[in-house]
């Protein structure tokens, strides 16, 4: 399957750590709903939400009300379990991204084992689909996950950026390069295997860019690092300038391929 290059390349805002912040002292403010709402004024084309199983963030009513009220598509990400296969097919969001979980990490380290998990996530896949989601594969940027994704009949791969980010934090060049190639291999490949492509995790405004030329990827999700923006610029702000700076990297690159 040969894809043309994306001149358009989505945001999907990721409000978990808003309800991070509510749950540090209870009660409803600030509330993820109004966070996603004004992500979406400043230019976000989706929301993610994820729902763990120890509930740290976002809640079960959160995921209601956001299904209820949102304007733009909501990824719901998910761990491969019956309590939240039960929740996504009772909500229907417009795409589920399974992703692997423990309640012992701070946050999602590290891709989806599809390869030593395909025969479980098969079902999940299958159920997910038969009722309208999407699909999506949280994974490392690796041949065999995205020909096990492939196969299980997934709709899309979101390609795990942490390494990535956390190498250009360390002002590693040599090892940075190295990741953006083995990212760009895997997101062509993935395209031909008949799979949308997606990113995220640990992209800021700083790592972005070469992630946004990456032409095959048409979707980013981030969340972390913009919320933390917000508490000094304010989440349109953040949002705002995300928004610029990836579509500054996308039209740039394919200036120079077109100039």
């Amino acid at each position: 399957m040969n894809q043309a290059p994306s001149s358009f390349l989505r945001l999907g805002v990721n409000i978990d750590h808003v309800a991070t912040i509510r749950n540090a002292r209870g009660g409803t403010h600030p509330d993820p709903l109004r966070a996603a709402h004004i992500a979406i004024d400043a230019g976000a084309d989706g929301i993610t939400a994820h729902l763990r199983e120890d509930r740290r963030h976002i809640s079960d009513d959160d995921i209601s009300r956001l299904k209820q009220q949102l304007t733009r598509p909501l990824n719901f990400e998910m761990a491969a379990t019956e309590e939240m296969l039960a929740i996504a097919i009772a909500h229907l969001p417009h795409a589920c991204c399974l992703v692997p979980e423990r309640r012992e990490e701070r946050t999602t380290e590290g891709g989806l084992d599809v390869v030593a998990g395909s025969n479980e996530l098969k079902r999940y896949v299958s159920e997910l689909r038969d009722v309208g989601s999407r699909v999506s594969m949280f994974i490392e940027p690796d041949r065999k996950q995205i020909d096990a994704a492939a196969r299980l009949e997934a709709d899309v791969v979101e390609i795990h950026t942490g390494r990535y980010c956390e190498l250009a934090l360390a002002n590693e060049a040599a090892a940075v390069q190295i990741e953006i190639d083995r990212i760009t291999t895997a997101a062509l490949h993935a395209v031909d295997a008949g799979l949308e492509v997606h990113a995220g995790h640990g992209l800021t405004y700083a790592t972005v860019p070469a992630i946004a030329e990456i032409d095959v990827i048409v979707e980013l999700n981030i969340g972390h690092f913009l919320v933390g923006e917000a508490i000094f610029s304010g989440l349109h702000s953040a949002v705002q300038r995300m928004r610029a700076v990836m579509d500054n990297a996308r039209h740039n690159v394919l200036d120079q391929r077109t100039g």
